[in-house]
């Protein structure tokens, strides 16, 4: 019987409420590479530490966002006040805030979330694609139409 020894984990999914990981096999190439369930898997300290590189990726990728706002034109009061609105938990659907853009999309967490802007304000917020697909369809809709190329497959 061959023996499979996991060589790295490359991928993340949640499928039929499952989490799945996609594995490279130690002397198999990148064709061979799998999706197996977490709890067919025998190698915690690879699992460990996938999960911090995720955590680590995302908070680099917010960082990252956030100054790319700021390059925007947000001057530094206007960065303090929406920081002690963000402090004040005022942003998002659950306060009544109308939404104008999503400026990106991410699934790092499980899920599919926007990153949105909000009508009258600089702050953006991440939020479940699920709520904004029955909120604001047109503004999910529009976010794809304008960003189909980085969908496409070849």
């Amino acid at each position: 019987m061959a023996e499979y020894s996991v060589e790295r984990i490359e991928d993340k999914r949640i499928e039929n409420g499952k989490t799945e990981y996609y594995l490279k096999w130690k002397g198999y190439p990148r064709t061979a590479n799998t999706w197996e369930s977490v709890e067919d898997l025998q190698c915690p300290d690879l699992i460990a530490s996938f999960e911090k590189s995720l955590i680590k990726n995302k908070k680099e990728s917010m960082q990252r966002l956030s100054s790319a706002l700021d390059s925007h034109g947000s001057a530094g009061s206007k960065r303090q006040k929406l920081q002690e609105e963000d402090d004040e938990n005022r942003t998002g659907f659950k306060h009544g805030l109308q939404p104008s853009k999503i400026l990106g999309a991410t699934n790092s967490s499980g899920q599919l979330m926007f990153l949105m802007k909000w009508v009258g304000t600089e702050h953006a917020d991440l939020v479940l694609a699920k709520q904004a697909n029955v909120i604001c369809p047109q503004v999910v809709i529009k976010f794809y139409e304008e960003n189909l190329f980085l969908y496409r497959r070849c």
